[in-house]
């Protein structure tokens, strides 16, 4: 839809909040993936006048292979997939040692405030960019168990054949290239550089929690 590049993650977050304009002032939230969707959560947030969260998810891995996923969990739900030979003793350790890091990295980043409760508001859900697009996958099966009005995920970049995929699992998707020649996230970017922890903090401690 545009053409080669974005400048930075700036510039796909402004452009990704026009296509948003819709919900701007409404009763709606942006969830940024960390630590990559962050800036451009915080584009949209501010342009939509809109709260801004984060969610955050991992992957249960198999206990034999650790890169197969066996399911994914967040703060708050969790989904597994079924499969012979994987003890639940090995899921209920994986799923309380898993919690624990993700509880130690949501207070990093949002010190002690709480989560916004996403029950009847649309969430927008928003990263830098989809590769395998599987953990964002699992982050909408988990968010739609809090039973939002909506699930709208918005993401500068993907691969083309990944957006069927994400309009089957999504009430509304909003992408701004999808690529037939996908060459990763950062090939889409003039600069793509890491997003440090500290930028990530600093981010949201000036984005308005109000819900």
């Amino acid at each position: 839809m545009y053409n080669e590049l974005f400048k930075d993650r700036i510039q796909a977050g402004l452009l990704l909040a026009e296509k948003l304009k819709k919900y701007q002032n409404s009763n709606s939230v942006i969830l940024a993936v960390p630590r990559g969707g962050v800036p451009i959560g915080h584009e949209i947030a501010k342009k939509l006048h809109l709260p801004l969260d984060i969610v955050l998810s991992k992957k249960i891995g198999h206990p034999y292979n650790k890169e197969f996923a066996i399911g994914a969990i967040s703060l708050d739900s969790m989904i597994i997939d079924e499969h012979p030979g994987v003890s639940n003793t090995y899921i209920d350790e994986e799923i309380t040692n898993l919690r624990k890091l993700l509880k130690e990295k949501y207070e990093l980043y949002m010190g002690n405030r709480k989560p916004i409760n996403i029950k009847d508001k649309n969430v927008i859900l928003v990263d830098d960019g989809i590769a395998t697009g599987n953990t964002l996958l699992a982050s909408i099966k988990m968010l739609r168990k809090q039973k939002p009005a909506k699930i709208i995920v918005a993401v500068p970049v993907l691969p083309y054949d990944n957006v069927p995929v994400f309009e089957l699992n999504t009430d509304e998707f909003i992408y701004l290239i999808a690529s037939k020649s996908f060459r990763g996230v950062g090939g889409f970017y003039e600069e793509f550089n890491q997003v440090e922890d500290d930028e990530v903090i600093k981010i949201l401690s000036i984005t308005s929690p109000i819900e």
